[in-house]
């Protein structure tokens, strides 16, 4: 398993006038640091209007400053928001092949439904954008590997246009699919792409099923969107390594964990994005054609009640409304092996859980809330002396 780094680039409250300077200048530093201790890959989100939550509103942009003050680690857009009013897919291909070429062919590239606030602000319907994120998945190896490119459906109508320049790797960067419910992870292996994930809310168990789902529909695929097939699973989660347990914890990562907890959930507005995969997996439970893979997988699963644990009763209190305290949030979290916080010795007994689970990718998420930048680089350079012991390769 290869250890990697994730960054929502986050300045929470409150603020100094040089706060957003600060986030732009931390994040730079700490991927050039991640670079010299030898870490995978960088992953770079995109959100808007995320003020405290997430400055990372331009990551084609961090990602060009990146590549040029570093010489190994792989690039990560994770993920390029794939509706079309947030990004023409001409812009995404132009874009991804500027930024591979700059880096010297270490971009991957990942793709994004995104979420209900962002789809608010910029005017988009919502049943339509898993249908054009598929289209974009399915325009962009095209655009990179033919001479001339044309493309009709009901939104878009591209008549026979040279996209320049092609990437750099060829025939082209790997593509992933940010997946959150079993409906995206099957998707994104009926497509042939990797699949980013996110273990920070789900118990080990929940994450062997998504990962199952993912392994079978890839093991179906016949016709991947690119020209060849990207096969591997990647998650990110919260992680922050220390001396000791306790030094770890003296450093803030409780509260770190249950801001970002309590944030993420305000900001992506998950009570309504729940009911949302939930009428979608009740749709595909009930399609009379069998709703693939995952209607399968529900029916299956139709009529047994795992049981729910605390993680899962605290984040339904939160949807409620309610304002649980950062210590219990912590624990339930920790209970169920969804932080890898402590000291050496415990975050690599945590990461092992993974490793067994077949994550191809650890994706480090260190860089969170309120924890100082000083504390972020010696967790960086921690986690990186374990990555041998994980990457043997």
């Amino acid at each position: 398993m290869k250890l990697d780094i994730f960054t929502e680039m986050q300045s929470p409250r409150p603020w100094s006038e040089d706060h957003e300077h600060r986030i732009i200048q931390n994040t730079l530093e700490q991927a050039k640091l991640a670079d010299r201790l030898g870490y995978g890959c960088w992953w770079q989100v995109e959100h808007h209007t995320g003020e405290e939550f997430s400055y990372s509103s331009a990551p084609e942009l961090m990602l060009t400053a990146i590549a040029q003050h570093t010489k190994a680690i792989r690039l990560g857009h994770s993920s390029v928001l794939a509706p079309f009013n947030f990004n023409h897919p001409i812009r995404v291909a132009e874009r991804a092949a500027f930024l591979d070429h700059l880096s010297g062919g270490r971009l991957e590239l990942g793709l994004a439904r995104s979420t209900i606030p962002e789809w608010r602000t910029f005017n988009i319907p919502p049943d339509r954008t898993r249908a054009q994120m598929q289209q974009t998945f399915e325009m962009l190896p095209k655009m990179w590997t033919q001479e001339r490119f044309s493309w009709k459906s009901d939104e878009l109508d591209i008549r026979n246009v040279p996209i320049v320049p092609k990437p750099y790797q060829k025939p082209h960067p790997p593509l992933w699919q940010a997946c959150s419910s079993l409906a995206s992870f099957e998707q994104a292996g009926r497509n042939g792409v990797g699949a980013l994930g996110v273990t920070l809310w789900a118990p080990p168990e929940q994450v062997k099923e998504w990962i199952g789902i993912y392994r079978e529909a890839i093991r179906r695929c016949e016709r991947p969107v690119g020209a060849f097939v990207n096969d591997q699973v990647a998650f990110f989660t919260f992680v922050h390594c220390a001396e000791t347990d306790r030094q770890a914890m003296e450093n803030g990562a409780a509260a770190a964990a249950a801001w970002y907890t309590n944030g993420s959930f305000t900001f992506f507005e998950a009570k309504e994005h729940f009911l949302k995969t939930f009428a979608e997996e009740q749709a595909l439970l009930n399609d009379p054609a069998g709703g693939g893979l995952t209607g399968q997988f529900l029916r299956e699963r139709a009529g047994k009640s795992p049981a729910t644990t605390r993680a899962q009763a605290i984040i339904a209190r939160i949807m409620q409304g309610e304002e649980v305290p950062n210590e219990e949030v912590f624990e339930g979290l920790r209970e169920q092996d969804s932080l890898i916080v402590g000291s050496p010795e415990t975050c690599l007994r945590k990461m092992r859980v993974y490793q067994e689970l077949g994550i191809d990718r650890l994706m480090c998420f260190q860089q969170v809330g309120r924890l100082p930048h000083e504390a972020v680089m010696d967790s960086m350079r921690r986690v990186g002396a374990l990555i041998p012991e994980l990457d043997r390769a």
